[in-house]
């Protein structure tokens, strides 16, 4: 077994609880489910938000997952000029037998412009998929 990260990012139009949690579950969701992660297996979960967004703390969708023993943290993310906007990123730490190549990271909505490079390669036994703001995966 090895830790490894998996990173994911998401995006948010509005600065309120429910789109922040939201979209942060779906984002973990879509984490977990991609990687076959079990909540016991992560060792922890960091979060970061942009400085735009204030309204809930991102961990706390994580616990309305029932990921109640796993270790978390939100932080604010570095404002970077030009940086994307009410976005909220994610990193697992993850207990796993896989190799880095065969981890799916996940961007979502305006946070697929983060890593342009992950929409069409090949992870191993994987493909990276990212899904667009219309809904639709790519």
């Amino acid at each position: 077994m090895h830790i490894r990260g998996i990173r994911g990012a998401t995006s948010v139009e509005s600065n309120t609880g429910q789109a922040i949690l939201a979209a942060t579950r779906e984002l973990l969701a879509r984490m977990a489910s991609d990687n076959n992660v079990e909540p016991d297996e992560l060792a922890a979960v960091l979060f970061t938000c942009t400085s735009d967004l204030t309204a809930a703390f991102p961990a706390e969708a994580a616990r309305q997952l029932s990921w109640h023993s796993v270790p978390l943290m939100s932080a604010t993310e570095m404002a970077v000029p030009e940086g994307l906007p009410m976005c909220i990123r994610v990193l697992m730490l993850w207990n796993s037998a896989r190799s880095q190549e065969e981890v799916v990271h996940v961007y979502l909505n305006r946070a697929e412009s983060l890593r342009p490079d992950l929409k069409t390669r090949q992870r191993g036994n994987a493909v990276t998929r990212s899904r667009g703001h219309d809904g639709t995966y790519r």
